[in-house]
């Protein structure tokens, strides 16, 4: 994966929690109608996949690089 690639999803990462905070918070008041909660809660759990997808693909990414360090380990033994 490019730095380029990361990057974008770092920043995509960023800006999608921020507007699932700023979703939270609207829910949270109170001050929305029973239809507009809806949309926002609609919303809010397509951001939470999506997040949650990032994060798995950065989980994995993780994991590839400490399996490739620990043969880098083994090699040297």
């Amino acid at each position: 994966m490019s730095s380029v690639l990361e990057n974008n999803e770092e920043l995509d990462f960023a800006s999608s929690l921020k507007k699932l905070e700023e979703i939270v918070k609207c829910l949270e008041s109170g001050d929305l109608s029973l239809e507009e909660s809806l949309k926002k809660f609609e919303e809010g759990i397509a951001l939470a996949r999506k997040l949650e997808m990032i994060l798995d693909k950065a989980d994995s990414r993780v994991q590839e690089i400490l399996k490739a360090g620990e043969e880098e380990e083994n090699e040297r033994i």
